[in-house]
């Protein structure tokens, strides 16, 4: 688990996430198990560098947030407990919160500094477009018309206009022309076999169904996350403000560290939450369970069609369309994440 994992996992403790059950695994047509295995190496690859700058990119703008609320806690520490006092007995210690102090400082502007140069946030859109189109190629290639050479070595973008992310995947066009012979041989003829065609429709539901599974519980835990996160910030401002009036009555230091380091984390945990977009990923995911939902039922639809080339027309229609779908979806998230950079904003 890493660190923004385990940051939200703290905030979500007595929370009882009601997930849907887990869906089987889809089984691919016996066709599509060779190029299936051919780029099952690279999507590897291509997913692994995603996690790592997702990993990166979300646990240090967490990070950055939460240690800024730090900061104001250990500045305000030797002034509420009356060690910068000269006549203080422990006076001494105030330079031990001061040097923390600046070394908390120095790590939110050491994580700012790396996430910009390295471009965490840059990185992990560019790995996670490739892995993900990686991953829907075998999905994809029963589309493509492989019978005359040439034109674009990119499948998605025979098919479909998807956007300048997915154009600029120099990594997905070259592994679509590494592997084109491979697919025009497993796929040739195969529309007309109807066995494929059923295989091909039932393979693409189970995948649509492990979608609307990941989408439904990240639905479900960002609503969790934002409800937790907005009765914090009552329980926090709502002490601020006890803390304000209870200053008016007794003037005692440490009545200060109330009244700054709450707000402080308090606007810690809401711009982190915002800047992960937790709302706007919570009624995202709900609209594409839905969504998807519709594209299973007209798949399930065209499979009841007279067998033959109705069929087999009708079901390459509606896969088309489920394709589009999530390559709508992909270009939503792009601009949902891509306006945000590390620093806080």
């Amino acid at each position: 688990m890493v660190l923004h994992q385990a940051i939200q996992r703290l905030l979500l403790i007595g929370v009882r996430l009601e997930a849907p059950p887990a869906v089987p695994a889809p089984q691919p047509p016996r066709r599509l198990l060779p190029l299936i295995d051919s780029v099952a190496g690279p999507h590897r690859t291509f997913d692994a560098r995603a996690m790592h700058f997702g990993h990166r990119y979300r646990s240090g703008f967490w990070c950055i947030y939460l240690l800024s609320a730090l900061a104001v806690l250990f500045a305000m520490l030797p002034l509420s407990l009356g060690w910068d006092e000269r006549d203080g007995g422990h006076h001494p210690f105030a330079g031990i919160w001061a040097i923390a102090e600046i070394g908390v400082i120095a790590a939110v502007s050491t994580i700012y500094w790396l996430g910009a140069r390295r471009d965490w946030q840059g990185e992990w859109l560019r790995t996670r477009t490739t892995a993900e189109l990686t991953w829907y190629l075998p999905l994809l290639a029963p589309l493509v018309d492989f019978s005359h050479a040439g034109g674009d070595a990119n499948w998605y973008t025979r098919l479909f206009d998807p956007g300048e992310h997915v154009e600029s995947a120099g990594e997905v066009a070259n592994l679509c022309a590494e592997n084109e012979a491979l697919a025009r041989e497993s796929l040739a003829g195969a529309w007309d076999d109807t066995h494929f065609v059923t295989e091909y429709a039932e393979w693409t539901i189970a995948i649509l169904e492990e979608q609307r599974h990941y989408h439904h519980r990240v639905a479900i835990k960002q609503h969790a996350l934002l409800h937790r996160v907005h009765s914090l910030n009552t329980w926090l401002f709502g002490l601020t403000a006890l803390g304000a009036l209870t200053h008016l009555l007794l003037h005692r230091l440490w009545l200060s560290l109330i009244t700054t380091f709450f707000p402080a984390l308090g606007a810690s945990l809401h711009g982190a939450l915002a800047q992960s977009e937790a709302y706007r990923l919570s009624v995202t995911s709900e609209r594409l369970v839905r969504e998807l939902q519709g594209a299973v039922e007209r798949i399930q639809t065209a499979l009841c069609a007279q067998a033959g080339a109705p069929m087999a027309a009708a079901v390459k229609a509606a896969i088309e369309d489920a394709l589009a779908l999530i390559l709508e979806e992909h270009q939503d998230w792009q601009m949902l994440v891509r306006p945000h950079r590390l620093p806080l904003a």
